[in-house]
């Protein structure tokens, strides 16, 4: 196909492929004029159409309840997406660095770059995520009286109960008003059982199955991730009857199953600031026997190096995978 059509001015120039860059050309050259005729003939690289459907990219951390959130819509919804971990602990929290303000300029987590949008606050990513896709799985109802009761559900947690015990609040508690651990925790525990009192009273009301009737909604999609919460202050939730019952039904979906913290995507450079344990080296198989089994018939594969080996089995990959 390539010889069937005129060259361009960048093929004239052997622009057009690595294997046929110009050898009389210093390197900064090949790549001014490559970006050149690319931007003025294709014109792709800032295609409105091209950006739109480049894959979503959600910045996030493993403990964000608001990035939580994110991730289970965007699972129930089904839309494939690209991760980018953001630590917020780790060398005074990334979310502080020049790159990720110019994202997010609340220094806070979840981003979701979309359809050449780049979108902050969890509720509001949800709410484009409904609008801009109709055709996926609904998470809000189609009634408006509906909608406003599901809103208001949305409202008293992600408005009146997670901003006052996040990570920022906790901190200045205790750095700056000079609050105990104990009383740091017991700020939070607070916090969060009012605000699941106030909730149980609203589901008492309107619940079936889930929070608003036998609907998923974004009611249920805020309430997982601030259980999680709820567990790590040990809120008693003996006195919240209704929210446990859905708890258990949400518990048995995949979208809410797939995205639990513990299974959030982290890249092994963050492993060591979550307390994690590392697999001990007694429970690898032999690098030798690994080595035989994925990397005998796999001329592709590199030098046989038992280190290697380790590192890719507790990675859970093996050559057969990678090459197979």
């Amino acid at each position: 196909r390539w010889m069937a059509r005129p060259r361009t001015g960048a093929e004239r120039f052997g622009l057009t492929y690595p294997g046929r860059l110009a050898s009389f050309l210093p390197r900064a050259q090949i790549q001014s004029a490559f970006l050149f005729f690319s931007v003025r003939e294709n014109c792709r690289l800032l295609d409105p159409a091209a950006m739109s459907a480049a894959k979503p990219v959600l910045y996030s951390y493993f403990r964000s309840s608001c990035s939580f959130r994110v991730r289970i819509a965007l699972a129930w919804k089904g839309i494939d997406y690209d991760y980018r971990a953001v630590h917020l602990i780790k060398d005074g929290g990334e979310h502080h660095t020049p790159e990720y303000v110019a994202r997010n300029p609340m220094h806070e987590v979840p981003t979701l770059e979309i359809d050449g949008h780049t979108l902050i606050q969890s509720t509001a990513i949800i709410e484009y995520l409904e609008e801009s896709r109709p055709d996926l799985p609904k998470l809000l109802p189609s009634d408006p009286a509906a909608r406003a009761i599901v809103r208001s559900m949305v409202e008293t947690i992600a408005s009146d109960t997670q901003p006052v015990q996040n990570l920022r609040v906790l901190k200045y508690l205790v750095r700056t008003l000079d609050r105990s651990d104990e009383e740091k925790q017991e700020w939070g525990r607070h916090w969060i059982a009012n605000g699941l009192r106030g909730l149980e009273c609203l589901l008492a009301k309107y619940a079936g199955k889930y929070c608003y009737g036998d609907q998923v909604t974004v009611a249920d999609v805020v309430l997982v991730p601030q259980l999680y919460n709820a567990s790590r202050f040990n809120v008693d939730m003996s006195e919240f009857p209704i929210i446990q019952r859905i708890a258990q039904e949400l518990n048995e979906l995949d979208a809410f199953k797939v995205h639990e913290h513990s299974t959030s995507p982290l890249p092994p450079s963050h492993w060591k600031h979550l307390g994690r344990v590392k697999q001990p080296k007694k429970s690898l198989p032999a690098p030798d026997l690994l080595l035989r089994c994925c990397w005998r018939d796999h001329p592709a594969a590199p030098c046989s190096s038992p280190r290697l080996a380790h590192i890719l089995c507790y990675l859970g990959l093996c050559f057969d995978c990678l090459f197979g």
